[in-house]
């Protein structure tokens, strides 16, 4: 048997101490990182938009897998005759946590197609992925990146916007598993890179991808509706690194005087409508707006939003764009309710 002297006992305590108080402190970050979103994490000082087109595919299954494994929420673009042929991999893509955007009926070049003709397709596509998943889209990519004035007006008309991207992962083009990865490397907080369903070397990036990623305090992210930029998947932009977090929907407005907001609807389609919000008596506020369930917002323009866990109550912040704000509402059924104003609040 061997023996170890007092000298070197001694010695180890402080060790002993240092190893324990570290087993603990590793502990409570384990329960911390269970429980902590990625909008109050404090490893995300930024979010990016992993984005993947054309699927669901075949490989929709092995591709979801993969992000699971890695902690990955992602936005898939779909293409809507992908969607009727592949209804499953469609729902597994929301039941996996992803989101889901309108890629087109059949990846045409839409630009060359005349209004009517853009409307159509979209319109097509959106109901075949409400259909099979419950999701009404919010985002569009049109294939190829190929836009002009009049397919986003037509996205815009049906409740989506338009995201192209920043960063080109070249996955398409042949792009090896290290190409991919470097290209993918060069994401910025806010952006948005273009991968896609289907490609094997795109799978095989993904675990070094978020390495990188998480090297770098970024964080999967979805792509806000509002400014088509990546956000928290809560919808809120993450704070500057050491600052508190913003308050939730929840809480009361802040204090400071109050202003005067109106609110009109002036455009209604057949499923959903325009509202526009005017605030007067400051250049600085907060409203607070009440939908009736079902209806739910599908995009605002000109401020800040979040919403309550319900997702009927939405705060609009002012974001320096004037003091007129809007947002377009699905009717999801109930065509005769309107937004009500709950209060206006400056400063």
């Amino acid at each position: 048997m061997s023996t170890v002297s007092a000298g070197t006992l001694v010695r180890s305590r402080p060790l002993r101490a240092a190893l324990s108080i570290l087993v603990t402190a590793a502990a409570a970050c384990a329960v911390v990182a269970a429980t902590a979103t990625p909008s109050n994490a404090a490893t995300c000082n930024g979010y990016v938009g992993l984005t993947f087109d054309d699927g669901p595919t075949g490989s929709t299954s092995a591709l979801l897998n993969v992000l699971r494994n890695n902690g990955v929420r992602a936005t898939m673009f779909n293409v809507g005759q992908n969607v009727q042929n592949n209804r499953s991999a469609a729902q597994a893509q929301v039941s996996a946590g992803m989101w889901v955007g309108n890629h087109s009926w059949n990846h045409a070049h839409m630009t060359s197609m005349s209004q009517s003709q853009m409307q159509s397709d979209l319109s097509q596509t959106s109901s075949a992925i409400q259909s099979a998943t419950g999701v009404r889209p919010q985002l569009f990519r049109p294939p190829y990146g190929e836009t002009n004035s009049t397919l986003q007006s037509v996205a815009s008309s049906l409740g989506m916007r338009q995201v192209i991207w920043d960063v080109d992962s070249q996955d398409w083009n042949g792009a090896s598993v290290s190409q991919i990865v470097s290209n993918a490397s060069r994401l910025q907080a806010g952006q948005v890179i273009l991968m896609h369903d289907g490609i094997q070397n795109t799978r095989d990036a993904i675990g070094q991808i978020m390495a990188n990623l998480t090297s770098r305090n970024l964080c999967p992210g979805m792509i806000s509706p509002s400014t088509g930029r990546a956000v928290a998947p809560d919808g809120a932009t993450p704070p500057p690194s050491g600052t508190t977090p913003p308050p939730s929907a929840t809480t009361p407005p802040p204090s400071g005087g109050s202003c005067t907001a109106t609110a009109s609807t002036p455009n209604v389609w057949g499923d959903r409508y325009n509202t526009s919000v005017t605030v007067s008596g400051s250049n600085t506020w907060t409203v607070v707006v009440a939908l009736t369930s079902p209806q739910r917002v599908s995009s605002v323009w000109n401020g800040n939003a979040s919403w309550d866990s319900s997702g009927t109550v939405m705060t609009v912040r002012s974001n320096g764009s004037g003091n007129t704000f809007g947002f377009t509402t699905m009717f999801n059924g109930n065509s005769s309710a309107r937004p009500q104003i709950r209060s206006c609040s400056a400063g």
